[in-house]
């Protein structure tokens, strides 16, 4: 009970202070226009209410990940909790802020553009490639186990493949309609059913007169029932993701960078949100231990069960009675579907900005999407746990460049850029290490000496090549330029 208490005080003090400090090194202009009345378009572009653009970022990054994930991630053993709030504070949330207030500064612009500005047109293309996949197995991911968990829900006749098919029309109106028809409109609802869940599995690990076996007094040693397989560093890192750093949260910035109507928000919104889905993953973490009895308890659930889905509902129905139950599941089928249709969304916003087709028409909103549509549904075609396994890896590969991105942006203003460099460096060290070890399909399965010192190596060789681009950079007096 005391680590979940003292871990969400420091996650809400880490937005007050951690957060404020992210905004003085950034330099937020209060009275600098945005994207959002400087570029208004109806469609894209255009000013929405403070609470319906938190809302609608959080939901965005709130999919399956910080539930999922944090379930997943804690099988790892009690160093999950401590990954939950330092990784949320000082990675996910200054990742989630920087990256939009980029977005901010240069008109809305999308991901790959931005980070092409800083590292270069190489990587830009790399970027574009990686960034659109990923969101298309965003997509594909987060269809699947919603039409699962309805199909329970419903008579016999609504089928897994039939709430599959409702739910991609619906991502696919949802990519081309303007943003406050569906998703403007939609968001406040599954907002309350995310949030009841959270505050309704809270009030019982706080009131319920359970006990939470979170393990600190035995140590922070791995509890993974294959830990030899499964080490802490770097699986753990993988695993939980959402909860803690997502390169994919960066994706959505830009998409509500231009809903925003003032930078004086954007602390609030981005760094709020991600603090929100760290509540969030800490939770889940917390419920999964306490419902199965422990590390143990829970290793022997998810190899009897058919995985995180079965334990999500049996948590939500056994705590929280029928009724609590399906609004918790409304909550859980609701996040990854309104991470998925604005997974769909910035893939187009992504590829629109690339190829440069106007989206203030139809048409060339169906040109762009079209394509994304045809392969997404292929996608889905493809074995749920191969899906997840690509999603979680090239998820933080996409964060790292991200940070590293930021820290060249902060640097090049004469801002303090060791905000960013240090979580830049060390998910560098995390993917390069994960990919190299994991094993086949997923990565080389390399012996971890090998994968940690050739990740290592690369973090320090992505160090030298910034501090010589930072000497020329100070030598051309450029620094500052825009």
């Amino acid at each position: 009970m005391t680590t979940l208490l003292l871990s969400l005080c420091i996650l809400v003090g880490g937005y007050f202070v951690y957060g404020l400090i992210a905004e003085k090194v950034f330099g937020t202009d209060y009275n600098r226009p945005t994207p959002a009345v400087t570029r208004h378009d109806g469609i894209d572009y255009m000013p929405m209410p403070t609470w319906k653009v938190f809302l609608i970022q959080f939901l965005n990054i709130a999919g399956l990940g910080p539930i999922f994930g944090a379930i997943m991630g804690v099988m790892f053993g009690p160093a999950a909790f401590i990954w939950i709030v330092a990784g949320t504070i000082f990675g996910g949330a200054v990742h989630d802020f920087i990256s939009a207030m980029m977005s901010l500064r240069h008109d809305g612009e999308s991901l790959p553009e931005l980070v092409g500005r800083e590292l270069g047109r190489p990587v830009r293309n790399v970027i574009r490639t990686v960034s659109t996949m990923l969101l298309m197995l965003v997509a594909a991911v987060f269809v699947i186990t919603p039409a699962s968990l309805i199909a329970g829900m419903t008579p016999d006749w609504a089928t897994t493949t039939f709430w599959i098919a409702v739910i991609f029309i619906y991502y696919m109106m949802a990519t081309l309609l303007p943003i406050d028809k569906l998703i403007g409109r939609f968001y406040p609802v599954f907002g309350f059913a995310l949030l009841f869940m959270a505050a309704g599995l809270l009030g019982v690990l706080l009131f319920g007169g359970h006990a939470i076996p979170d393990g600190f007094a035995d140590g922070l040693q791995n509890r993974h029932p294959s830990a030899e397989s499964h080490p802490v560093f770097p699986m753990m890192f993988i695993s939980i993701a959402c909860g803690a750093i997502s390169g994919f949260h960066a994706t959505q910035s830009p998409m509500m960078a231009r809903c925003l109507k003032s930078e004086r928000l954007a602390r609030p919104v981005f760094y709020g949100a991600m603090v929100a889905e760290g509540i969030v993953a800490l939770i889940w973490a917390a419920a999964a231990i306490t419902f199965t009895g422990g590390y143990e308890g829970l290793a022997h659930y998810m190899a009897s069960h058919s995985g995180a889905g079965e334990l999500v509902h049996d948590i939500s129905v056994g705590w929280l009675g029928s009724f609590g139950g399906i609004l918790a599941l409304l909550g859980v089928i609701a996040a990854p579907i309104t991470t998925g249709d604005t997974a769909l969304r910035s893939a187009r916003l992504i590829v629109a900005d690339f190829l440069g087709v106007g989206q203030s028409r139809l048409t060339g909103r169906l040109a762009v999407s079209l394509p994304l549509f045809a392969v997404t549904f292929g996608l889905m075609m493809i074995d749920f746990n191969v899906l997840w396994r690509y999603f979680a890896w090239t998820n933080q590969v996409l964060a790292a460049f991200t940070l590293w991105a930021a820290t060249v942006y902060l640097a090049r203003h004469g801002r303090a850029y060791v905000l960013c460099l240090i979580p830049a460096m060390y998910m560098t060290v995390v993917t390069v290490t994960y990919i190299l070890f994991a094993p086949s399909p997923e990565g080389f399965g390399l012996p971890m000496a090998l994968a940690a010192s050739t990740g290592i190596a690369t973090a320090v060789i992505c160090l030298a090549l910034f501090a010589r681009r930072l000497r020329a950079g100070f030598a051309q007096g450029n620094v500052l330029r825009n």
